[in-house]
């Protein structure tokens, strides 16, 4: 009986379901739900989760994912490596009252209904040494808000240092005035990470969606637990047994 759950929870669904649950396979099967559930539990099985995944079927994945890991494990001298990401679409809401404030034994309230003031978009560039974040907000996500901030990072940062800047692959960072501005400053270098890739930049990985400061100890934190995981195992599978690519 326990092969016989195994193998219809691995290799068959009901009709008319998704998955089977501990009581439409112990009716298909004339045992009771409980002994389905405790199959289960022992062979670490759950039919109700699913893991998404995404390849990336970019020509020159190697290539771009060598670049930037690269940057994360020996940054240029004289340098500093910002991983720069957008988020759009963001609501500017706003209740229509006001709510009362957090106590002892009650939470903060507010209302269920809110007002409209349009959307924003962040940009955000994380200092991948010290953790250090410029943001900014803006009422359009195009080039030329892109170009905006590309000046913003500039001007923050001391000019003897050269700039390299980790990004997706949207179409505003690839625009021709982006390209022209890029030829005329040749201090800052992007670096375009694989399409589907986003595991690859730190800013979208570590979850930053504002203008805030993390400390150096927890940037550093944060980058070990990222680089001793996603980034390091794809990065060391290109490597040959003398650790060389």
């Amino acid at each position: 009986m326990r092969s016989k759950i195994i193998q219809l929870t691995t290799q068959s669904k009901p009709q008319g379901a998704t998955h089977w649950s501990t009581r439409t396979l112990a009716k298909e099967l004339g045992t009771t739900h409980s002994f389905v559930n405790r199959v289960w539990q022992d062979s670490g099985l759950k039919p109700h989760l699913t893991k998404g995944f995404k390849v990336s079927n970019d020509p020159k994945f190697e290539e771009k994912l060598v670049d930037v890991v690269g940057l994360y494990f020996s940054p240029p001298e004289n340098a500093v490596v910002f991983c720069v990401d957008e988020r759009s679409s963001i609501q500017a809401l706003d209740r229509t009252q006001p709510g009362l404030p957090m106590k002892k034994g009650r939470a903060g309230t507010m209302t269920h209904d809110y007002k409209r003031h349009g959307t924003s978009t962040l940009f955000a560039a994380l200092d991948v040494a010290s953790g250090a974040v410029i943001g900014e907000c803006k009422s359009q996500h195009r080039h030329q808000e892109f170009l905006s901030f590309l000046k913003t990072i500039e001007h923050q940062t001391p000019k003897e240092l050269e700039l390299h800047l980790i990004v997706d692959n949207y179409s505003t960072h690839k625009h021709e005035n982006v390209r022209k501005w890029l030829a005329r400053n040749k201090r800052v270098t992007l670096h375009f990470i694989p399409t589907s890739s986003s595991w690859l930049n730190l800013v979208d990985e570590l979850g930053v969606v504002g203008p805030q400061n993390l400390s150096a100890q927890k940037i550093n934190e944060l980058s070990f637990i990222w680089i001793t995981g996603n980034g390091a195992r794809a990065y060391l599978k290109l490597l040959g047994p003398s650790g060389t690519l």
